[in-house]
């Protein structure tokens, strides 16, 4: 479990006025059908930098109402239009406290504000078995009770079956239409991203991306190193990096770092 403090639950004074600021907001808006709210992700696992967004989630006594979600739209879009760097890079989902708790639930849409946005959408994003574990050991309350209670002991062999699914599932996306990922935001976001689901899956419980492609340079080939080192030290403001196109040479061999990793994923003697 987290050992920081709710008051103080990053070390960044401007965004920790926005966690607080955004969770009383949305505890007005839903009064009775408010739990809590917590910070999960690279925050709570740690591996967090200045280029990190804040992962989020609201837990919810039952599902939202209509009018809840349009006065939570309103909540959200005041806060984006703040003059503040973190304003713009928090993202988070809503979740039932049932749908939270049962892995069953997961994959189903929920209502999510993505990084970057000013509105919530509906979309699947955080209704994972990672997020829940990510919660349930590592969340931080803001306002409400100790996460781990919310969510049921998961079984380490659920985890890995779920991240070896999106790895492939992913991977065979990537493989088939890789040009909307042709950016220098995501051919980071891959390497590190396939770098720490490969960890997370021979470990047994998640990690953060740093940890991933340490673990990578640490145990598999050394070939890779330089990819792994561009991609961290090409990160910046994700907003421009989204718009700017991936260097050529990079960008085809971080699809071949995919189906490495992939490769390896798969020959691992697992039991799921």
């Amino acid at each position: 479990m987290s050992t920081v403090s709710p008051t103080q639950p990053t070390p960044y004074a401007e965004l920790n006025g926005i966690l607080h600021d955004l969770a009383a907001g949305i505890q007005t808006v839903l009064g009775s059908n408010f739990v809590g709210f917590y910070v999960q992700g690279s925050f709570a696992i740690g591996d967090y930098d200045d280029h990190s967004d804040c992962d989020f989630i609201v837990v919810t006594d039952h599902a939202l109402s209509t009018a809840e979600v349009e006065q939570l739209q309103t909540v959200h879009a005041a806060i984006f239009d703040r003059d503040i760097h973190w304003a713009k890079h928090i993202e988070g989902s809503y979740f039932p406290k049932d749908i939270l708790r049962d892995i069953t639930h997961s994959g189903g849409k929920l209502w999510y504000l993505d990084h970057g946005s000013r509105s919530l959408v509906q979309d699947a994003h955080c209704n994972t078995v990672l997020v829940r574990w990510v919660v349930r050991d590592y969340g931080i309350p803001i306002i409400g009770p100790p996460s781990q209670p919310l969510v049921d002991p998961i079984p380490v062999e659920a985890l890995r079956k779920q991240i070896l699914t999106v790895m492939n599932e992913w991977g065979r996306d990537l493989m088939v239409n890789a040009e909307p990922y042709n950016n220098v935001f995501y051919q980071a976001f891959i390497v590190h991203n396939y770098s720490r689901m490969l960890h997370d899956l021979v470990r047994g419980y998640p990690g953060s991306k740093r940890a991933g492609t340490e673990w990578v340079k640490a145990n598999l080939d050394p070939a890779w190193h330089g990819l792994i080192d561009r991609s961290w030290a090409g990160r910046g403001d994700a907003f421009v990096n989204v718009r700017t196109p991936a260097d050529p040479t990079d960008f085809a061999a971080t699809l071949r770092f995919v189906a490495y990793i992939i490769q390896k994923a798969n020959a691992l003697d697992i039991v799921l």
